[in-house]
């Protein structure tokens, strides 16, 4: 056997041997995610989808059985009517991901309540939960899959290896796995858009049609945006570049727009039908991000004077976008999931590369994300790196990717003698380490609970959430046409299956719901209040409903309770704002430890 064949072969043994590390480097993280470490969906909006997606595999339409005030309101502007409660169409959520879960939730038997439902006392994790979160995770391992193919073709598979690698560490993707958000399958979607971009750029750069690898990529970014209408703002980027740089010029602009449109027609003429407006409940997030919080709009009856004095308030516009702006400049490294060689992207702009297809593509992403950026400015972004509106995250596989290229055209330049394989990919094993240390750092902790935790049966995301109160006693005590207030509907829809407002802030709006509700013949069971009402729930500190709030009273019963030792529901006996609410529903009851209370209009025996 020649010298030439021995190496040969070690390369493909050694290639083999890594992929087999990697491969269950990976399975081992979705192990230690999905099974040891995992208490339940950690978002509310992700919770909402989930339940969002129940009722359209029970075939209720895009239904949903969490109702804001707010969409009452538009609904009835539009019509003069006042829309169902029993059967409240959805127009916040794009609903591509809710249909997804719907799809796995059928094959499993999730449109079954009982299938799944939890006793008080036992298993306290929901298990339809891991399920939800599952489908993330293996959007999360396609798109891993799909970033190597599309950066092999840029790079080579060093580079495409090593940005795999730093995904499959990235604690911030790991998270948004546990969330219930649709940014995993975003995530998926923008690889393969970027993939079909690329093969359009290398086309065009060769002179020939590129229009094929354009629709593909379109059909790619139409699905996008049928994810998270947020992502139009990013497809806006992609018109703006295939307009004026890919042949045939102007025609591909135009034909992403019409395929655009063809994906989203009927979702907004359904939106108008409902509210009146093509953005539907979710175009209210606008105001919700310039002036007031989201939650005031969306749990107020009329917020049309709200949104008028926005509206017309272009200070407000422009002072509260660059407010936003330098929030997303604070918070980029840890948007792109902490990966160090993410932000290097922007200096690899500076870089002369040869290739012409790689030089053109990186103006691409930097127009994509400049729009995306521009999107979250205006619709707000908190600091939360798992927020539902953080779209960074989508860039850092490929930003990734021309940051390692251009670290390695850097780490070149240093002359490391040619045999020395450690000191030549020394900047590869820095990147990753450096990168991989908030996952590192967490997993002895997250081992040591959840190796304790998994032998009980699970323990939840408390506070705010815990399922099994929700699920196996709530669910008991009411009826299936029963309408239940709270501050934290997403809980009771998925959780306990129960139709659930959220709680308005004055008792005038909490009233006209009231009678509402009662127009339709449907019950009212009661009010729940939980640790959502507080920003920092294990302190009880003042949160989102505060003083200001007329329910104030309401959502102290509970800690006054726990600690000065008072009767349940005492404060609120006081509160003379709630003499007419005290009276109607005057059972309070405790779901849970004294933090989760039923106001009930009638005796909880089933307790």
């Amino acid at each position: 056997m020649s010298n030439k064949s021995k190496v040969g072969g070690n390369q493909d043994t050694a290639n083999l041997i890594r992929r087999l590390l990697f491969f269950i480097l990976l399975f081992s993280l979705v192990f230690f995610y999905l099974v040891l470490s995992f208490k339940g969906l950690t978002n509310s909006r992700g919770i909402e989808q989930a339940q969002i997606g129940r009722e359209i595999a029970r075939g209720n339409d895009f239904t949903t059985k969490m109702i804001r005030p707010a969409a009452i309101w538009q609904a009835e502007r539009t019509d003069g009517r006042i829309p169902s409660l029993d059967q409240f169409y959805d127009s916040y959520h794009s609903p591509l991901n809710p249909f997804l879960n719907a799809a796995v939730l059928k094959i499993v038997g999730g449109d079954d309540f009982a299938k799944f439902k939890m006793a008080p006392d036992g298993r306290q994790i929901y298990q339809l939960d891991r399920v939800i979160a599952a489908i993330s995770v293996i959007c999360f391992l396609i798109a891993i899959g799909v970033n190597y193919l599309l950066i092999s073709r840029i790079f080579d598979t060093k580079i495409a290896g090593v940005t795999a690698l730093l995904m499959a560490l990235c604690d911030l993707m790991w998270k948004f796995t546990m969330t219930g958000l649709p940014q995993m399958l975003m995530l998926l979607l923008f690889s393969c858009a970027l993939f079909f971009c690329y093969r359009a750029l290398e086309a065009s750069v060769e002179n020939r049609m590129s229009i094929s690898s354009v629709l593909v990529a379109a059909v790619f970014f139409a699905l996008l945006s049928l994810a998270h209408w947020l992502t139009i703002w990013v497809t806006i980027g992609f018109i703006v570049y295939a307009a004026f740089f890919f042949r045939p010029k102007g025609i591909a602009g135009i034909a992403v727009i019409g395929i655009l449109l063809i994906f989203n027609i009927y979702f907004i003429g359904k939106n108008l039908e409902w509210t009146g407006s093509p953005a539907g409940t979710a175009g209210l997030t606008l105001y919700g991000g310039l002036s007031d919080s989201e939650e005031n709009i969306m749990r107020t009856v009329d917020p049309s004077k709200e949104t008028t004095t926005v509206l017309y308030n272009m200070n407000s516009l422009l002072l509260n976008t660059t407010k936003n702006i330098i929030l997303q400049a604070n918070l980029l490294y840890t948007n792109l999931g902490g990966i160090i060689t993410a932000p290097l992207f922007f200096f690899a702009l500076l870089h002369p590369f040869k290739r012409a297809s790689i030089a053109h593509f990186r103006w691409i992403i930097l127009i994509m994300w400049i729009f995306a950026a521009l999107g979250m400015a205006v619709f707000g972004l908190t600091q939360s790196a798992t927020d539902p509106n953080q779209i960074h995250v989508l860039f850092a596989p490929i930003m990734t990717a021309y940051g390692l290229a251009f670290l390695s055209i850097l780490w070149s330049r240093l002359e490391i003698p040619a045999g020395s394989g450690m000191l030549r990919y020394g900047h590869f094993f820095f990147a990753v380490l450096i990168s991989a240390g908030p996952l590192i750092l967490t997993i002895p902790k997250s081992l040591q609970s959840g190796l304790h935790i998994t032998g009980r049966g699970g323990s939840p995301n408390w506070p705010p959430y815990w399922p099994s109160v929700y699920s196996g006693l709530l669910n008991d005590v009411t009826a299936e046409d029963d309408i239940i207030f709270s501050d934290q509907p997403w809980a009771i829809a998925w959780y306990a299956d129960r139709r659930s407002i959220w709680l308005p802030k004055r008792v005038s709006e909490f009233e006209t719901l009231e009678e509402i509700a009662q127009d339709q013949k449907l019950n009212i069971a009661g009010i729940v209040v939980s640790p959502s009402s507080f920003a920092k729930n294990p302190l009880y500190q003042i949160g989102p409903y505060g003083y200001s709030d007329e329910f104030a009273s309401l959502h102290l019963d509970s800690p006054a309770a726990l600690s000065a030792r008072m009767g349940l529901g005492s404060l609120s006996k006081q509160d003379p704002k709630l003499t007419g609410v005290n009276t109607r529903y005057s059972f309070p009851r405790n779901l849970f430890q004294g933090r989760i209370v039923f106001y009930s209009s009638k005796p909880v025996l089933n307790q």
